[in-house]
């Protein structure tokens, strides 16, 4: 039997994980990871003890089999830290693995910060010239696959440990929560070293303020402001890609801070390798750090998000927190596309009912919402919604109208029929009608198994994700 190498057998592996991960949780957690061999053992080591561990939960067994159905030699392969393969002296030459410092203690608990009634009255006035706004804590962030170890680290760099990455840069959607990761990270950096100074500020008030020293003659002070500070940190950089002066004021002061050992952290829409209109030596440094993508929050962290909302709200109004299951589900299921979008969507039903928001039912709660609804919605089709299911199955659109009982097709062809009940106007007979002429007790089953399986099964949970996302474009 031909010897198959180790890392053909992990660039396979990696090949189907991407597809079924997608590129950015893919990047996030096993884009730093590297395969070693030492004689016969084979050891796939993460960049730090969260990747580890969030590999473990949620990739592991999958990645065993596939390591299985590509490795002829039935090696077995463990799972590892940088820290912890290195501490063991399986190799010699560390320096071969990307370097990594940093070991962030998992984010399942993250730690209450009170901002006013903690924060020294100097750090709080220096908040507010800084313009932060003190509702984005660490204790207000709803943690979840998508940006867990985006938080674990923003939580790691205000520590203000040593060992940390340099520079830091989160990338995802507008409106799924990089700025009140930044926000957050400002205030516990401030409260954990009230001496160190930290400076906030958008791309677009960077490239204000530059603009307005150069026509002053004042950029030596400009200089000097930020580049004695000890934390910079700049929300949507891709805001100066194409601003020629800009984007070489800021290179050099990202040099200048991250030779003396100073932090920076940063935030765009995109990952650095996508920032094309940004100048190529700029680009580069933002590479040569720690790049941490947030992927659009999956459907539990949608829910997550709107109880912890609905508590503040009912704080704020001093009514029940709680509103119907199938209330908060409709909301999950519609406004996916932005945290944004979701939140203000809870806020307008709390507008209209305000203390009744507990006994609000969902035809109601649709019929306040339709104005938000028809925004930009675009109407799908139950030809497209086969197609689009069949596709993703890697099944024929006839399969899903046919006979045929497999779970292999039945599966695929219930998440159809949720998905033509939740974004069609079409009525469960009718429904049925389009899928072989199945009766609307048999579409009313699928629609309440899918319904269940969401909560239940990961897998279901994030093909209905892919598939809601790409019918409503």
């Amino acid at each position: 039997m031909a010897s198959a190498p180790a890392g053909i057998v992990w660039t396979k592996t990696c090949q189907v994980l991407k597809r079924e991960l997608g590129e950015a949780t893919f990047g996030s957690w096993l884009g730093q990871a590297a395969l070693r061999e030492t004689g016969d053992d084979v050891c796939l080591v993460a960049a730090t003890g969260v990747a580890r561990d969030w590999i473990a939960r949620h990739a592991w067994r999958r990645i065993g089999e596939l390591w299985a159905q590509n490795d002829p030699l039935g090696r077995r392969l463990d799972l590892k830290s940088r820290m912890e393969f290195d501490s063991e002296g399986l190799v010699a030459a560390s320096a071969a693995l990307t370097p990594v410092a940093l070991d962030v203690a998992p984010a399942t608990a993250p730690e209450v910060f009170e901002v006013e009634a903690q924060a020294a009255p100097a750090a709080a006035r220096q908040a507010r010239l800084l313009g932060l706004q003190d509702r984005f804590s660490f204790d207000t962030f709803v943690a979840g696959p998508s940006n867990e170890f985006a938080f674990a680290v923003a939580r790691r760099v205000a520590t203000w440990s040593d060992g940390h990455f340099n520079p830091v840069m989160f990338h995802g959607p507008y409106g799924f929560g990089k700025t009140h990761l930044l926000n957050a990270l400002a205030w516990e950096a401030m409260r954990n070293e009230p001496s160190k100074r930290v400076v906030y500020l958008t791309a677009e008030k960077f490239t204000s303020t530059f603009v307005r020293a150069l026509q002053d003659k004042q950029t030596a002070a400009f200089k000097d402001e930020l580049r004695n500070a000890d934390l910079l940190l700049i929300d949507d950089v891709h805001f100066v890609a194409g601003k020629t002066s800009t984007q070489e004021e800021l290179f050099h002061t990202l040099i200048a801070l991250v030779e003396d050992g100073r932090r920076v952290v940063l935030t765009a829409d995109r990952s650095p390798t996508e920032l094309s209109e940004m100048e190529p030596r700029l680009r580069s440094h933002l590479q040569a750090g720690l790049v941490c993508g947030i992927e659009p929050a999956d459907r539990n962290l949608r829910l997550g998000i709107l109880e912890r909302k609905l508590q503040t709200l009912a704080q704020q109004g001093k009514f029940l927190p709680s509103a119907k299951p199938e209330v908060m589900q409709f909301l999950a299921d519609r406004f996916t596309d932005s945290v944004r979008e979701l939140e203000g969507a809870l806020n307008t039903l709390v507008a209209r009912v305000g203390g009744d928001l507990a006994r609000l039912g969902l035809d109601e709660a649709q019929t306040i919402l339709r104005p938000h609804l028809s925004v930009n919605e675009r109407k799908v089709t139950v030809d497209q919604i086969q197609k689009a299911v069949s596709e993703h199955y890697g099944l024929k659109q006839a399969d899903l109208i046919s006979e045929r009982r497999a779970r292999a097709v039945a599966r695929p062809r219930q998440v159809a029929m949720w998905l033509a009940k939740q974004i069609t106007t079409r009525s469960l007979p009718d429904i049925g009608r389009r899928f072989g002429g199945r009766d609307h007790t048999t579409v009313l089953h699928g629609v309440r198994r899918i319904e269940a399986l969401k909560a239940e099964d990961p897998v279901i949970a994030r093909d209905v994700d892919v598939l809601l996302r790409k019918l409503r474009g």
